[in-house]
């Protein structure tokens, strides 16, 4: 089995050039730094010990670089050799991609209430999890997300004023109780994502600042009380120590020691 060396993490990971996010200049930009290539492929893979059915999401307010560590973590796992079906929510369907459309880009034309957003973003992951999600998992391979039922949460309970309690049980049905097993968190201050924002907002960034306050103490929030299966991540540092502690955490759940 493959372990993981702790001293590995904390090794030269302050300058990763080639990770920046609109970098494509390595098919497979893990490689392109020797300590993280050697916390990765340190060892014989052997998954014979290890989960592959594993169900990994990732969340965090706009900014922070989730994009950016989903791509580094997929090809991470595919460097090890699990079979990995990546998705985004909503999305990754069809009719999940016309909501994401609808979702994202309405007008003052067509006025989405909270209830109805929050609605909607249910309906979207119910076809994600029946299409995708749990065929992946019964197969045996490992899924990641963009976003997840959390997301729906927070956005829509903690910053938009409905009871997150009943979005948690309304999430339970339209998933069919399928959950992630560890959800990251990718953390910083709204002020900090603000400034890595380098594209037009869609209509759920353009809620303004205090709207993006609720959002990370909402996430904080629902952190604390998780009992460990949602991690806090800092991601207001380097790409490459972000990626490492997203790593660690991740190979607990995956049965890597």
């Amino acid at each position: 089995m493959a372990t993981i060396r702790p001293e590995l993490m904390a090794e030269g990971c302050s300058e990763w050039p080639c990770l920046q996010p609109d970098s494509h200049a390595h098919a497979k930009p893990w490689a392109c730094h020797p300590n993280v290539r050697r916390l990765i492929l340190s060892a014989d893979i052997d998954n014979n010990d290890q989960r592959t059915n594993v169900f990994f999401s990732f969340d965090g307010i706009d900014g922070v670089g989730k994009s950016t560590q989903v791509r580094l973590f997929v090809e991470a796992l595919r460097a090890r050799r699990y079979d990995v079906v990546e998705c985004r929510d909503p999305g990754s369907t069809p009719l999940g991609e016309r909501i994401r459309d609808l979702l994202l880009t309405s007008d003052a034309d067509t006025m989405i209430g909270r209830r109805s957003e929050m609605l909607l973003y249910m309906a979207a992951r119910a076809q994600l999890v029946d299409d995708v999600i749990r065929p992946a998992l019964k197969a045996g391979k490992t899924v990641v997300s963009d976003r997840y039922l959390l997301a729906n949460v927070v956005y829509q309970g903690h910053a938009g004023g409905l009871d997150p309690a009943a979005i948690w049980q309304v999430g339970h049905v339209a998933t069919e109780g399928v959950e992630p097993d560890c959800v990251f968190v990718l953390d910083m201050p709204p002020e900090a994502a603000d400034r890595r924002l380098n594209r037009p907002l869609d209509r759920i960034e353009r809620q303004g600042d205090e709207y993006r306050s609720r959002l990370r103490a909402g996430f904080l929030a629902e952190a604390a009380s998780s009992n460990g299966r949602i991690q806090v991540v800092d991601a207001d540092r380097e790409i490459a120590q972000v990626q490492a502690d997203i790593w660690r955490i991740a190979a607990e759940a995956l049965g890597i020691h």
